[in-house]
């Protein structure tokens, strides 16, 4: 069931399915996108659990408050929205912003989480030189000037003509641009080196054999930080796994989901 949830001060989009007493997964999205991103890997994850999306503050259909964003508050947006909805014990799977935003969690809050999964993201990303570029180009012209840019960095060059890829690039050109300017302020100033490497929980990553926006090393080098984390390498996919192979990111999520006990 969608619909809005107060968190943090403004009004989240979320998506809440499955018994409510069930183990959570909860999903994080990635920059310039919204929830529709993991719509094809619900169906093929394990019956019973309950499943919880929400687009980021500023994305889809959430508030889009002035920018620019600090991590902290988008940290926050996800605590207040578990604890509005008494959820803990959780599963974070995180894709790129989504995955800092898990890292920021994890550090604050443990006791939310069961266990993350970090997927094509790291603790750092980019420069603010490069953010900073990216800012004035979205202030000046919207997020649809990056959609071509964009593509080629994000899916492989057998999907990005096909119609998922088109979805996404008219999400993308769609996203308010303060929200998606505000939220490329929130990823420049984040470090998050030294707190991640103090986490000890559960962790999967993931990462995209042809990633071009997180490479698989510089995922890797983020999961290592975490003793006992996992790494899995996906062949033939980018940045947005989940929509080029969505059967395939099931099941390592489901994978992960039963080696940790929450299913």
């Amino acid at each position: 069931m969608r619909h809005f949830i107060e968190a943090n001060g403004i009004g989240l989009h979320i998506a809440d399915t499955g018994p409510k007493d069930a183990p959570a997964v909860v999903f994080g999205n990635s920059l310039g996108c919204d929830m529709r991103i993991w719509d094809g890997v619900l169906p093929h994850l394990p019956r019973g659990l309950r499943l919880i999306r929400y687009d980021s503050r500023g994305h889809g259909l959430s508030d889009c408050p002035a920018g620019p964003y600090a991590m902290g508050t988008l940290v926050r947006d996800a605590e207040a929205l578990l604890d509005a909805l008494e959820v803990s014990d959780a599963v974070f799977v995180g894709l790129s912003l989504g995955g800092m935003v898990a890292q920021g969690l994890a550090v604050k809050r443990l006791d939310l989480l069961r266990g993350i999964v970090l997927s094509h993201t790291a603790a750092k990303i980019g420069t603010p030189e490069q953010w900073q570029e990216r800012i004035d180009t979205v202030r000046a012209s919207g997020p649809e000037a990056l959609t071509e840019a964009l593509m080629p960095r994000w899916f492989t060059r057998a999907f990005r003509d096909g119609p998922e890829a088109r979805m996404i690039r008219n999400m993308v050109a769609r996203q308010p641009a303060e929200g998606y300017a505000g939220a490329c302020a929130a990823i420049s100033g984040t470090d998050f080196y030294t707190p991640t490497s103090g986490l000890r929980l559960p962790c999967l990553g993931i990462a995209g054999s042809d990633d071009g926006s997180t490479p698989p090393d510089l995922v890797r080098e983020t999961v290592d930080l975490i003793p006992g984390a996992r790494f899995e390498l996906m062949r033939r996919a980018a940045h947005l796994a989940p929509v080029e192979q969505p059967e395939a990111y099931a099941a390592l999520l489901s994978g992960f989901l039963k080696d940790i006990g929450h299913v």
